[in-house]
């Protein structure tokens, strides 16, 4: 007999026989309210893929580091002193094999090999190759896993960068950030699960838009916020003048009852995400402008990310935010960086963009350590492509330019659940082609999502008939580069 059905129990034999359950409720909200909120039948919920994660997760959290324009794995880290030995030669067609290439070099008569202009020396225990370009990189070298093995579908910018962050090369598909924030929710209810950061742009990169964060056809409740510099870090949050909070919250709880009222009629559950996003707008008019204020941060963090952490917008700023928005556990952090795509004045430019970068990243990585964050926070640094061992254009002993090659390119990693002080995979002597553990973009996915505790294959979201998911219909887990 059911206790519902034991109409003799008394209180005491009651509180007994649920003492369980009621404990494990208890415990279950305290570690997870807004799943305990989802569940209760009124009200907008919280739009979620997954019950909880398919395994246990290893990191609770991404910083993404995306450089966009395709740093040149040749200059940073995958060192090939063949290529100078071999300087100004012709790449040999039996290494090419008659690889797709771009319209800007298919059409040169002549393909002359370019060796880097820039040292490289081994660093750290784990004795990988770092070039000059990179000295704080080369001090935590032993805190990274690199990755030089990558490889991708796309050979241009656009659809490069959409591939890597939605998984098609096509538009409309949802982005990384927003399908973790589908399956997995937020752990912070006055931030969004997923924000995104740019650095301030340079006459000439390569654009960004808006559709790298989007949301495609999940709920709009997962897209990117994009976090600005300035006075307004969250467009159009504040309230408008003359409209003050107590006015502000009246509206909202009005326009709260349309919508519901709304729901009733039509059961679209755009419409409670739209709400949802309303009443997360009124929560980040406090926590937003608190989290992005770095004016407290010691004069020994401004120091280890470098004197451009002081200038609002530059990619050291934004390393500083990345740090402060992982403190607040937001889910999915992406950075963007431009400048990378050096089809001429390579030495130069990469220079300068190398320069910007270096110590950031690695005092972001060095930041999360001391905090105790870098173990469940899995950090990222990489770009959409390579770049070619040829020179694009003319070859000099002191100036080239390098096109873009989806064949293979290096990315790293740190923390969150992946081996430190690896390097993984290999590519040929000439720096052109994979020989050892290729790396696929689908493959990156799947396993930034196990080490989210998510099973790539099972965070599925139908769609006008077809069941998606971020890795399409391939992907495999990297597993030798878990920790």
């Amino acid at each position: 007999m059911s206790l519902l059905h034991d109409l003799s129990m008394d209180r005491r034999r009651f509180l007994t026989k649920t003492s369980l359950g009621l404990g494990g409720t208890a415990l279950y909200s305290l570690l997870n309210p807004s799943r305990l909120m989802g569940m209760l039948p009124s009200g907008p919920k919280e739009e979620s893929g997954l019950g909880g994660p398919h395994l246990l997760p290893k990191a609770k959290r991404v910083i993404y580091l995306f450089q966009s324009g395709g740093p040149s794995q040749m200059e940073l880290f995958d060192y090939k002193p063949l290529l100078n030995d071999r300087f100004g030669q012709e790449l040999p067609e039996s290494i090419r094999a008659g690889q797709r290439l771009t319209g800007m070099t298919s059409s040169q008569n002549s393909f002359p090999l370019a060796g880097s202009v820039f040292d490289f020396a081994q660093s750290g225990q784990s004795g990988a190759w770092i070039s000059e370009l990179m000295p704080h990189t080369a001090k935590i070298v032993d805190e990274l896993c690199f990755i030089k093995s990558m490889h991708t579908e796309a050979i241009n910018h656009d659809p490069a960068i959409t591939f890597f962050q939605s998984g098609s090369q096509l538009g409309g598909r949802p982005s990384m950030g927003s399908w973790i924030s589908y399956g997995l929710g937020s752990d912070n209810k006055n931030l969004p699960d997923f924000t995104v950061l740019l650095s301030k742009g340079r006459e000439g990169d390569q654009p960004l838009y808006a559709k790298l964060w989007g949301a495609g056809f999940l709920p709009s409740l997962h897209q990117g916020v994009q976090f600005r510099a300035g006075k307004d870090p969250v467009l159009y949050l504040n309230d408008p003048e003359g409209l003050g909070h107590g006015s502000r919250r009246r509206m909202l709880d009005a326009l709260k009852e349309l919508h519901e009222l709304k729901y009733e009629q039509v059961l679209d559950d755009e419409i409670n995400s739209r709400i949802a996003q309303y009443e997360m707008a009124y929560r980040m008019q406090a926590s937003v402008p608190e989290t992005m204020d770095i004016s407290k941060e010691p004069d020994y963090i401004y120091d280890m990310y470098g004197s451009d952490s002081r200038i609002p917008g530059t990619f050291a700023a934004n390393c500083l935010l990345a740090r402060r928005l992982a403190e607040k556990d937001v889910r999915f952090i992406q950075l963007y960086h431009q400048g990378w795509d050096q089809h001429g004045n390579l030495p130069r430019d990469i220079r300068v963009m190398a320069k910007s970068v270096d110590q950031a990243s690695s005092a972001l990585v060095m930041d999360l350590k001391q905090r105790g964050l870098l173990e469940d926070t899995l950090v990222i640094w990489g770009g959409e492509f390579g770049r070619t061992n040829y020179s694009q254009g003319k070859l000099t002993k002191d100036n080239y330019g390098r096109d873009h090659h989806p064949r293979c390119f290096t990315m790293w990693m740190a923390g969150g659940g992946v081996k430190k002080g690896i390097t993984y995979g290999e590519t040929c002597e000439f720096g052109y082609n994979i020989v050892k553990n290729p790396v696929h973009v689908h493959d990156f996915q799947a396993t930034l999502l196990h080490l989210l505790g998510v099973d790539h294959e099972k965070l599925v979201f139908k769609h006008q008939g077809r069941r998606f998911r971020l890795t399409d219909v391939s992907g495999q887990v990297v597993k030798d580069i878990l920790a």
